[in-house]
């Protein structure tokens, strides 16, 4: 996948003049750095990057560029990926079960940050990681309110088993940390004050002053029309609960958005194949390349469809379905989508907000999946 060196005004410029015939996705630096902005002077304490949502360099480095000083890690490529782009960048290494070899790789390129959810990983941590100075922050799950999925199906121990490993770390000298997350794609802030209180409990039961809360991801970006996420309505909350839950005991906060950092700095140009008997549509993109969570978390109906030479379809909207390109019939777009009923072969539909776990979960399936990066000035107009 490559980046194109020139900087275009806007997609609409670029698919005009390139009429490219495979997915090209359409990358704003000022967009991202300005949704950096907006987390480092919203969220009342250290900001981190999930850096699975989106590896790409060009977004390490516009992170970095705008201020962010921590990135979530969950694997040696990824610990190896910052200490080149953001050498002195702290790291935490926030998936909770890990290999002994990938914990001595963490420890060799500097990590002093590790989540635990369970007895038999904490005891790796002991045996392996100096504890003069690190982290382990305990990760505990509740049930889930307002998330697209639940984190808590793979991780996360129960507010009990918690409390226990909290204790464990703190005797075992390591400084001791709470952390959840709360599901993704949390449009509701009250989805952060329950977990919030919990951990305030936890730590109460465990008899631990806890250093930090790490809020975890789940802030939300744009997907859909009708909803645009609140995160300053977000980000006072967690501000407000933390105060109230932990009164003069209070941890300094840590929040790892990867989704509501990366996802709106990118839009994806999807060529139409066929409009199959003025009913389905067949685009060059599906579900085994950039729209590889659609299935998941749902549709995103932010799009627009612009003709060959530039011009933006503006008929009245039909619901159809939409298809990929593969030959696999599971390759297709949730429900329905609205186009444009004047929408014809070979336009392109522009997906806004695709920068998160598209470009990460792209396939050559079926021989398909080419996907290039363009940079742009704006994502539209």
């Amino acid at each position: 996948m490559g980046l194109s060196k020139t900087i275009w005004t806007t997609p609409s410029e670029y698919l005009r003049i390139q009429q490219p015939d495979a997915p090209v996705m359409f990358f704003s630096p000022a967009v991202l750095q300005a949704t950096a902005r907006r987390f480092i002077d919203g969220f009342p304490g250290f900001v981190t990057y999930a850096v699975k949502s989106n590896p790409d360099e060009i977004v390490i480095e516009n992170l970095a560029a705008a201020g962010v000083q921590g990135f979530d890690v969950a694997s040696p490529a990824e610990m190896r990926l910052i200490r080149r782009i953001a050498p002195s960048a702290a790291m935490h290494y926030n998936n909770p079960v890990r290999a002994r070899s990938e914990i001595l790789t963490a420890v060799e390129l500097g990590v002093a940050s590790y989540s635990v959810d369970s007895r038999s990983e904490l005891a790796k941590l002991i045996a392996l990681v100096p504890a003069q100075g690190t982290e382990i922050s305990v990760r505990f799950k509740l049930p889930v309110a307002g998330a697209a999925y639940n984190f808590g199906a793979k991780f996360g121990a129960t507010v009990e088993l918690a409390a226990e490993l909290l204790a464990t770390v703190a005797d075992a000298g390591f400084v001791p940390s709470l952390t959840f997350h709360p599901g993704t794609q949390c449009t509701e802030p009250s989805a952060w004050d329950a977990y919030i209180r919990a951990a305030a409990e936890i730590a109460a039961m465990a008899g631990v002053k806890i250093a930090r809360l790490n809020v975890g991801g789940g802030f939300p970006s744009h997907r859909l029309n009708e909803i645009e996420p609140q995160l300053e309505a977000i980000f006072r909350l967690i501000d407000t609960v933390a105060a109230e839950a932990f009164g003069s005991d209070r941890p300094a906060l840590v929040c790892e958005p990867g989704r509501g950092l990366c996802a709106g700095a990118f839009s994806l140009a999807s060529r139409v194949k066929a409009v199959r008997d003025d009913e389905h549509v067949f685009l060059n993109d599906g579900v085994y390349g950039a729209f590889a969570e659609l299935p998941l978390i749902g549709i995103i109906d932010r799009t627009e469809v612009i003709s060959p030479d530039g011009v933006k379809r503006g008929g009245e909207t039909v619901e159809r379905i939409v298809f990929g390109p593969t030959c696999d019939s599971v390759d297709r777009l949730p429900g329905v989508v609205a186009l444009p009923g004047d929408m014809q072969e070979e336009d392109y539909v522009l997906f806004h907000g695709m920068g998160a776990y598209s470009i990460a979960t792209n396939t050559r399936f079926n021989g398909f999946g080419e996907l290039s990066v363009a940079t742009v000035l704006k994502l539209k107009g």
